[in-house]
C-alpha cells in the first residue's frame, strides 16, 4: 500500500489550506484513515481520523472546530480542510492507514504511511 500526499504549502496566519492523500495498491474501503502532523522539535501527534466509510470522526483538541477530516471512497482519497491557520499548525502533516484482521484467532494490525507534506502558516 502506498500513501502519496499533496498540497502543503505556505499561508499566511488566518488563511485555509486543503491536503490530499491518494491511497493505492490496497483497498482504500478496509483502512481506517488518519492525519498525523509533527513540528520541528516535537513528537508526532494525531490530529484527525476517520473510519473506513466515512461516518464517523474525530480531533485532537487542538485543530477541533478547524480542521475537517473526509475521504472520497470512489478516488481513494483522504483530504484535510485546515481553517483558521495559525503559526503553532506549523508542521510536516502525514497520512496514515491502519487496519486490523482477526482470522482464525489471529490477529493482525496493519499500518502504512505517507512521505509527508510541508505546511507552513507565517504570522
Amino acid at each position: 500500500v502506498q500513501l502519496q500526499a499533496s498540497g502543503g504549502g505556505l499561508v499566511q496566519a488566518g488563511g485555509s489550506l486543503r491536503i490530499s492523500c491518494v491511497v493505492s495498491g490496497g483497498d482504500f474501503r478496509s483502512y481506517g484513515m488518519a492525519w498525523f502532523r509533527q513540528a520541528p522539535g516535537k513528537e508526532r501527534e494525531s490530529i484527525a481520523m476517520i473510519n473506513w466509510s466515512g461516518t464517523s470522526t474525530s480531533y485532537a483538541g487542538s485543530v477541533k472546530g478547524r480542521f475537517t477530516i473526509s475521504r472520497d471512497n470512489s478516488k481513494n482519497t483522504l483530504y484535510l480542510q485546515m481553517n483558521s491557520l495559525n503559526p503553532e499548525d506549523t508542521a510536516v502533516y502525514y497520512c496514515n492507514a491502519h487496519r486490523i484482521t482477526i482470522a482464525a484467532g489471529t490477529r493482525r494490525e496493519y499500518d502504512y504511511w505517507g512521505q509527508g507534506t510541508q505546511v507552513t502558516v507565517s504570522s
